[in-house]
């Protein structure tokens, strides 16, 4: 994937404390991490389950908090081009996500 790593990170519940679709206080922690990562050439994707004007109000709040990303629910261009397609599942490095879980820490 070349010399930078990606970040997916979602929105609603990791970026926003929010109660979609409504818009909520802004994870400063989090913010601050990705400018920051992002200032030292890595790249960021906004995953996010959002659509329409609920997507188009995410992004417009992301901007508002100084945070922009390379893609937003989609894979980044060169990976597309690195691959000859472009898979529904987002190519990253990590995922941030409030509904996570570690593969570990499954039983069956």
């Amino acid at each position: 994937m070349g010399e930078h790593k990606i970040i997916a990170v979602d929105f609603d519940g990791t970026l926003c404390f929010s109660n979609w679709p409504a818009l909520g206080e802004p994870n400063v922690a989090l913010i601050e991490y990705l400018k920051d990562w992002k200032k030292g050439g890595n790249k960021l994707i906004l995953w996010t389950c959002r659509a329409g004007d609920a997507l188009d109000m995410a992004v417009s709040w992301c901007t508002e908090h100084e945070l922009v990303f390379d893609a937003i629910n989609d894979n980044l261009p060169e990976i597309v081009e690195k691959y000859g397609n472009n898979s529904r599942k987002i190519t990253c490095d990590y995922y941030i996500d409030d509904r996570a879980m570690l593969p570990e820490s499954v039983r069956i």
